[in-house]
């Protein structure tokens, strides 16, 4: 890539990113609250926080084939959406009007899924660049060595803020519906993704998974995420269920 085109793709991820943060300030300033009462709200918030990371990876390991990937992720969550859910400006729910725990819980998830979407766009460029001998099979893209250590370093960011996530999300539960952990749908599906990671941290730190398989085991990762995401909201009835109005 020409260093001019190169240099100008890193100005328009900037700016995007400028553009997307500004809408979300003043989505706050008119709700006068968090913009992340209903699904429009975080799906569109979703997009930021996976344009925020991408453009922190980016920077951290001047690998532009990462936004190349992304981007259209971003795009197209934030196509879903415009095209699926309303975007007007409603009261909240009774259950959603509590206090800065809830707000910090439901944040903290947010970025822990934005972040661990860069992990996904590894894998996927990982598993077309491996080729079992050089890896690199397409001189364009990082090497596989690379790749493979932008996904890591994404599960480093992403698990703690899932973690705490999942943890604050039960300290609110406790005062609003009297138990600490349900087994609701939505539980159960942020605990099963909180596993899938860990196991691929296990796997990685003491059992030395690298590759192939620990790219396997990244995309069944965000395959939980996009589960608990969206087909607990419009599949499965459960105490989350106020969330895909």
């Amino acid at each position: 890539m020409p260093s001019g085109a190169g240099t100008f793709a890193r100005a328009a991820l900037f700016f995007a990113l400028g553009l997307l943060t500004a809408s979300i300030a003043f989505r706050a300033v008119g709700t006068e609250r968090p913009p992340l009462g209903n699904l429009w709200e975080y799906t569109i918030a979703l997009g930021w926080g996976i344009v925020l990371f991408t453009t922190a990876f980016e920077a951290a390991f001047k690998e532009r084939a990462i936004p190349a990937v992304m981007l259209p992720a971003a795009v197209a969550v934030m196509a879903v959406a415009l095209l699926f859910f309303p975007s007007d400006i409603s009261p909240l729910v009774p259950a959603l009007q509590s206090n800065r725990i809830l707000g910090l819980h439901v944040t903290s998830v947010l970025l822990a899924y934005s972040a661990l979407s860069v992990s996904f766009g590894a894998s996927v460029l990982y598993l077309l660049q491996a080729d079992g001998t050089t890896g690199r099979r397409f001189p364009r893209l990082p090497d596989a060595e690379q790749l493979n250590e932008i996904a890591y370093w994404s599960v480093l960011v992403g698990f703690p803020l899932l973690t705490l996530g999942i943890a604050l999300g039960a300290y609110w539960a406790n005062s609003a519906w009297g138990r600490y952990w349900g087994w609701d749908p939505k539980e159960t599906g942020a605990l099963l993704t909180w596993l899938v990671y860990a196991g691929y941290l296990h796997a990685r730190g003491l059992r030395g998974w690298e590759g192939k398989r620990a790219a396997y085991l990244l995309l069944a990762g965000y395959a939980a995420v996009l589960f608990t995401y969206f087909a607990v909201n419009f599949l499965i009835s459960g105490l989350h269920s106020y969330s895909g109005v």
